[in-house]
């Protein structure tokens, strides 16, 4: 599974580009994990959000 969603990242959110620095890579990844898990709606989840399941759950 970890590898699927690594794949997602980078093929998605274009995390397999280079960065200028550390900084950049942070911001990037940051950005990308909140799109995955709080906008992008996923279809294995009935087209929600993983944070809207979360939430639901909770």
């Amino acid at each position: 599974m970890a590898e699927r969603v690594n794949g997602i990242l980078k093929d998605e959110f274009y995390l397999d580009q280079t960065f200028t620095d550390v900084d950049h890579a942070k911001k990037v990844a940051k950005n990308a994990i909140n799109l995955y898990n709080q906008i992008r709606l996923h279809l294995s989840l009935d087209y929600k959000t993983p944070n809207m399941v979360y939430k639901l759950s909770a």
